[in-house]
């Protein structure tokens, strides 16, 4: 075994080992990141995941890193997306998702008849206004093409930029295409009891 392969076996088995003793539930852990696309929930994650870094080396457009140290035993090592850099282009063939073999991030079984649903909430992104273009005057559309999600990103007058919350996913692509500094486009934490998947 390789020395970098021993280094993430060995904290993945430490971090199982602190699930079983602490026993997490869904309801015991609230994360400050945010993980990727189709991912389960945190206290799921934390046990499924074996830190392979296989999710962060196929994502195409670098959004996905590893948590470092400073997080703890648990979660250290593990993935989350880095939003506030970088968009996930929710890409459609999910290639982080496709190379999790421990299913730490997975597609939900499809019920027959029933329309697959689309993949949960990432973050919360919301517009401030005090700080974007359009609503002080100068015109831009920095953002305008950006969003990957149809009808998530609208323009109210053709002018200024308006997130739909419902059908915003979070992905943070219009984040990464403002141009204003700091930036127009705020990113928060979904709140626990609101990561539901999209659709149902």
């Amino acid at each position: 075994m390789k020395r970098r392969e021993f280094l993430r076996f060995g904290v993945s088995k430490a971090a199982d080992a602190a699930a079983e003793v602490v026993g997490l539930s869904p309801d015991d852990v609230t994360p400050s990141w945010i993980r990727p696309p189709w991912a389960a929930d945190e206290a799921t994650f934390l046990q499924k995941c074996t830190r392979c870094d296989r999710c962060i080396e196929a994502c195409p457009h670098d959004v996905i890193f590893r948590l470092a140290g400073h997080v703890g035993v648990l979660a250290s090592g593990t993935p989350a997306l880095d939003l506030t850099n970088r968009g996930c282009h929710l890409c459609a063939d999910w290639p982080c998702v496709t190379v999790c073999e421990p299913e730490a991030l997975a597609f939900p079984d499809k019920v027959e008849g029933a329309p697959q649903p689309g993949p949960q909430k990432l973050a919360v992104v919301t517009i401030d206004e005090a700080a974007c273009l359009p609503y002080s005057g100068p015109e831009c559309g920095a953002c305008a093409g950006s969003c990957p999600v149809p009808g998530a990103l609208t323009w109210a007058g053709s002018v200024r930029p308006v997130i739909d919350e419902e059908l915003c996913l979070g992905c943070g692509c219009c984040l990464e295409a403002c141009i204003t500094d700091p930036k127009s486009v705020l990113i928060a934490l979904v709140p626990v009891e609101d990561k539901s998947l999209a659709g149902e």
